[in-house]
C-alpha cells in the first residue's frame, strides 16, 4: 500500500493499526517510494525469499577476515619491491 506523506500525518493512527495487522505502507513523497514501514514481528525479506525458494540460504558460515600483515612502508614501496 502507497500512501503519502500528508496521508500518513493526518491519518498515522490507521495506518499503523494496518501495519499493526501485518501490511506492509510504502511512504511516498511527490509518488516516489521513499520509506517503507513493515510490521516488526514479520519475516525479513531474505526469510520471505528463502520460504518462497526464490534464494537458498548458505551452506557454509561466512569465514572470518584474515588479519591485516603489519608492513613498514607504503603500497607503492611494497609493489615496488614485488616487481624487481
Amino acid at each position: 500500500m502507497d500512501v503519502g506523506i500528508r496521508e500518513l500525518r493526518d491519518d498515522l493512527s490507521r495506518h499503523l493499526a494496518e501495519v499493526r495487522d501485518g501490511r506492509t505502507i510504502t511512504v511516498t513523497d511527490h509518488g516516489k517510494p521513499i520509506a517503507r514501514i513493515v510490521p516488526v514481528d514479520g519475516p525479513t525479506r531474505l526469510q520471505q525469499l528463502v520460504a518462497e525458494g526464490k534464494v537458498r540460504p548458505p551452506l557454509q558460515r561466512k569465514r572470518p577476515a584474515r588479519i591485516p600483515s603489519k608492513t613498514e612502508g607504503t603500497v607503492s614501496d611494497l609493489i615496488g619491491e614485488q616487481r624487481r
